[in-house]
């Protein structure tokens, strides 16, 4: 059996699942893949340069895999006959249809943002499997398309809803993770590990921790990822305004170094507007990060339901309260069994649930 995975936008978390999938399966797997800038390009026009490599590959293929990236139809018209009977495997990252837009993109404002759904909604027609990574992806994606079919005029659209719902499964990322290891500060150190855009809600995380500070309530503070140009203001004021806190602002020389932040932390405050499935949470989860997440998105299934009163907030108006709780009783310094939650996710761990899926529907 020999396997091909397609991604027009390979950006850093699908090249690492990728990666981490070509590794722990035992059949072969090629990746074909783009570069990860002009997403909007990438997903209306990546499908050309995908298919041409596939055909100049000479490669005989048992399956394909293909993201959310892909113009599945398109990708398929273009291939040689003798790959027109190759099962496919479409795997959401994420979906056109429910990731929340910026209000300032031209495509939102021109009122034209769903020709990419549309994309997603096509694909998932020729998909003969679909895979989301995550239940809450799944229930968000399947429950929004009867009123995203019913947009357009023609109604022999909505004959595909229950097709698409019938093929479609969870099947959660595959992680390399880091070791456990409990903090050795006593002090709490808050993490910040997400990119620096509005979706993470960045604001309402730092202003979290400037009312903290002005209570006096004493932290250490580790912000990681990358600065940009366009990074949200809110970075620029709370390395100023937390400068006595900061033990470390941005990007990690290495995913060692990475992983020894995350060790050194021991409170995740998790403020996000938007999250499939949420790596860098499960990450510092892993790490010994004690969590506090919202109730919403993807999060709750990172956490045991013994645990969820522990670490979800109901509502924003509740989190300092239950930041200061946690402080106070120091449940940050036991974290252990959410470690060991998490390490479902480990590729050690799931590796053999994608053999499954991919042995499932490959062709004889």
């Amino acid at each position: 059996m020999r396997i091909a995975l397609i991604d027009p936008f390979f950006e850093d978390s699908h090249r690492v699942w990728a990666e981490g999938l070509q590794s722990h399966l035992a059949e072969p797997l090629d990746i074909y893949s783009g570069s990860a800038f002009n997403w909007k390009w990438k997903m209306t026009g990546g499908s050309v340069s995908m298919a041409e490599e596939v055909n100049a590959s000479g490669k005989s293929y048992d399956t394909f895999i293909v993201t959310d990236m892909l113009n599945a139809p398109l990708f398929k018209s273009l291939l040689l006959p003798e790959y027109q009977d190759v099962p496919f495997i479409l795997y959401f990252h994420e979906n056109q249809i429910t990731y929340p837009w910026s209000p300032t993109d031209e495509d939102k404002v021109k009122k034209r943002d769903h020709h990419y759904g549309f994309i997603n909604f096509c694909s998932a027609i020729v998909a003969d499997r679909i895979c989301f990574n995550s239940a809450y992806h799944q229930e968000s994606f399947l429950g929004a398309l009867p009123t995203f079919v019913n947009m357009f005029p023609d109604d022999d659209l909505k004959g595909h809803l229950e097709s698409i719902t019938a093929k479609s499964s969870v099947l959660y990322i595959g992680l390399d993770l880091p070791k456990y290891k409990q903090s050795s500060k006593e002090l709490t150190v808050f993490l910040w590990n997400h990119r620096w855009e509005y979706d993470k809600n960045p604001d309402f995380f730092f202003q979290t921790l400037f009312k903290l500070k002005e209570r006096g309530v004493p932290f250490e503070l580790i912000v990681l990822g990358k600065s940009y140009q366009k990074a949200p203001a809110i970075f620029g004021e709370a390395k100023e305004r937390l400068s006595d806190e900061i033990i470390h602002w941005g990007y990690a020389e290495s995913k060692t170094k990475y992983f020894e932040w995350l060790q050194l932390a021991n409170m995740m405050m998790v403020t996000s507007h938007q999250d499939f499935f949420g790596i860098s949470i499960v990450e510092a989860i892993a790490a010994g990060c004690f969590p506090i997440l919202p109730n919403r998105l993807s999060y709750a299934e990172h956490i045991d339901a013994e645990e969820i009163d522990q670490c979800i907030y109901k509502e924003d108006s509740c989190l300092l309260e239950q930041l200061e709780s946690v402080i106070n009783t120091k449940r940050y310094q036991n974290t252990k069994g959410y470690s060991d939650f998490v390490q479902k996710y480990d590729w050690e761990n799931i590796s053999s649930v994608y053999k499954d899926v991919i042995s499932s529907i490959s062709k004889d």
